[in-house]
């Protein structure tokens, strides 16, 4: 069953599946806040709640297809439900986009949509993961190269999603993004019939075996001397369930969280304790499901910054980037391919690097590596705070600062999540593999979530406009910056202010010219102090905004760099 490279052949169909199921997912997200900020008109803090809890609730359902997929499915039927009902997820962003115009059913069924891109994910992402482990025997030493390899799949989907769909969905009219979810729908389509035609020929145990099929429930119930393994007792599960309600009106109404983030945050705290509850787990399995939870916990700090890329740093591009080259501008959503062309480039590499350093004894062990992966992302948000130190508003910056920032984000995670995953797959007891996939997911869904609420905290810059009493009639202004194809408007009563951003505001251009006499516009207000805090740090401006995530990456960079030690020792001789 190997292959010329000394990878089972069944590495290859996970490649080619993940990656159609990555381009669908990466296609739709380059699209995403553009299309409620350009298209639906929402704002930029409403959209980025959106973001955040649609990516959240993305990374949480695992949970649910893990524990289906230990317990009844297999890894299998669940990958093929999870990919239709993604793939009908799509079709509802493509049907959103048809009917734009009307908010009122273009939010329905863009709600729609995403509830079944949420739920579908959840059967795929954690089964399609756990599979990669499972084609290799227990000890491989292949098994990290395998899973950066597989980590490649994503991320040529990733790197091919944003442009494709972006050619064709972020063309400055809002009524063509419709076009962009159509081609995701597409490649979503293709994940499924590839893993379908595919999968009996090639995913092979070691010994020649299928894998990913239904579990055996009774072998599962048993140790390895035929006795009854012990089960989570009804009061342990209705402790672990009044602990995770009692959180979540902690988060809801002391914490003043909305009730998606306060699901997320209580449930990341409750699901953990409940697993490792179970009395069946040696003391051995509970160290490994420990340094699992531990590592799952520093990784929400680098995601949370990492998945900027989706919101914050898509705004960014947009209104502060020169994207012009050789008088073409390029769209905002291709700039999410660099971080996914820089890993199919620098993958290769990293799985040298490992390789050379494991035949000398000198690989680092995961933790180590993901405290590599921590630095690294602070040393990227320092570049580009630097870029925008001093940066006044509306003037744009040359498009290597954020390709820098990307290509060492790259870096960072080709340090952390590949090796994440297989770390996972090396650590977890079998009968929770999948369901301990679902809860290194879930540590993302809090990060995503989390990502969502730091970027409310991007800086805008504001200007004050008045209008003077001449009518009762409100005033509409037509408000249209540069490469903004859609006319937003801004409704100011006589006499009243309104604070605008000041990229939406193009002083020349009034909707009726009669109004032109009427209308005045406060040039010497221009910009308006809005500072926000962020547990007393004070955000006014970008370089405040980019140094907030170098002080969060690089504390957690430190502290887990000490702890690593410690954690390679419950990691009961895996590495």
């Amino acid at each position: 069953m190997a292959t010329n490279t000394g990878h089972p052949k069944g590495l290859y169909l996970l490649f080619v599946t993940e990656m159609w199921e990555r381009f669908s997912y990466y296609g739709m997200r380059a699209l995403f806040v553009l299309y409620m900020t350009k298209a639906l008109l929402f704002d930029k803090a409403y959209g980025a709640q959106i973001y955040g809890s649609y990516t959240g609730l993305v990374y949480l359902t695992p949970l649910i297809g893990g524990y289906i997929a230990d317990r009844y499915w297999g890894n299998r039927k669940s990958i093929v439900v999870g990919g239709l009902i993604m793939a009908v997820g799509q079709f509802f962003m493509f049907l959103s986009g048809c009917f734009f115009e009307n908010v009122s059913l273009a939010t329905t069924l863009m709600l729609v949509g995403l509830t079944a891109l949420i739920f579908g994910n959840g059967f795929f992402k954690p089964n399609i993961s756990t599979m990669v482990g499972q084609l290799y025997p227990e000890g491989d030493k292949r098994v990290d190269s395998a899973f950066t390899i597989f980590y490649m799949g994503i991320n040529l989907g990733a790197f091919i999603a944003p442009w494709l769909c972006g050619i064709f969905g972020d063309t400055g009219h809002p009524a063509d993004f419709k076009w962009g979810f159509l081609l995701a729908c597409i490649g979503m389509l293709i994940s499924v019939v590839v893993f379908l035609v595919f999968k009996d020929k090639y995913l092979l145990s070691p010994d020649g075996g299928q894998i990913g099929g239904k579990p055996d429930l009774k072998k599962a119930s048993t140790d390895i001397l035929g006795e009854k393994k012990a089960s989570v007792s009804k009061k342990v599960i209705g402790m672990w369930g009044a602990i995770w309600f009692v959180l979540l009106v902690a988060f809801y109404f002391l914490l003043d969280k909305d009730l998606i983030g306060a699901f997320i945050f209580s449930l990341t705290i409750a699901m953990p304790g409940f697993i490792i509850s179970d009395p069946s787990l040696t003391k051995i399995e509970k160290n490994r499901i420990w340094v699992i939870y531990i590592v799952a916990f520093f990784v929400i700090f680098f995601w949370s910054a990492f998945e900027q890329a989706g919101a914050s740093l898509t705004y960014f591009a947009e209104e502060q980037t020169n994207r012009s080259i050789f008088g073409w501008t390029i769209p905002t959503s291709a700039f999410q391919s660099v971080n996914a062309i820089a890993i199919v480039v620098f993958a290769p590499l990293f799985v040298v690097l490992w390789g050379f350093l494991n035949k000398r004894g000198a690989e680092p062990a995961s933790p180590y590596k993901q405290s590599i992966g921590l630095f690294l992302l602070a040393i990227g948000y320092l570049i580009i705070a630097f870029g925008v130190k001093g940066l006044e508003p509306g003037v744009k910056v040359s498009m290597i600062w954020l390709l820098s920032l990307y290509t060492i984000h790259t870096f960072g995670e080709l340090c952390l999540s590949p090796i994440g995953l297989s770390m996972v797959n090396k650590l977890a007891p079998l009968k929770f593999a999948s369901l301990l996939m679902g809860v290194w997911f879930l540590s993302n869904a809090t990060a995503n979530k989390f990502a969502g609420m730091l970027s409310g905290y991007y800086p805008e810059a504001l200007i004050e406009i008045a209008a003077v009493k001449n009518a009762e009639a409100k005033y509409t202004l037509q408000l249209l910056p540069e490469n903004f194809a859609s006319a937003e408007t801004a409704k100011v009563e006589p006499e009243a202010k309104q604070t605008i951003p000041f990229d939406k505001i193009v002083f020349s251009k009034i909707e009726n010219p009669e109004l032109k006499g009427q209308v005045r516009i406060e040039l010497e207000k221009q910009q308006i102090e809005n500072p926000k805090s962020f547990l007393g740090y004070q955000i006014s401006n970008l370089y405040d905004f980019f140094m907030l995530f170098v002080f969060m990456a690089g504390i957690a960079s430190v502290i887990l760099f000490f702890l690593s030690k410690k954690l390679v020792k419950l990691m009961e001789g895996v590495v």
